[in-house]
């Protein structure tokens, strides 16, 4: 299975793999669920390849590590998940 680093560069620098609707969904330890939120959201740090950056819904910015990203779904479609963790309810 490839690694969600290797997913993520290659939406990133592929072309035409890129092309379509990306989201990824992490595990939140607060709210003990898996939360999804688009690609475009989703800031990276050239200094920090172990995590990437979000601003939640109360606009506070958050750090989320790669280990906890369990999902990502292209156009919709479940594209890659972990083992241990379960897609969202709802499919998105």
């Amino acid at each position: 299975m490839i690694t969600i680093r290797d997913l993520l560069n290659r939406i990133r620098r592929d072309r035409d793999y890129g092309r379509g609707s990306f989201a990824v969904g992490y595990y939140d330890r607060v709210e003990k669920r898996t939360i999804v939120v688009p690609l475009g959201s989703v800031r990276f740090d050239p200094d920090d390849r172990r995590a990437f950056r979000i601003t939640d819904a109360a606009g506070e910015p958050l750090s989320i590590p790669l280990h906890r990203v369990c999902v990502v779904y292209r156009n919709g479609e479940l594209i890659w998940h972990r083992e241990r963790c379960r897609p969202p309810q709802d499919g998105t």
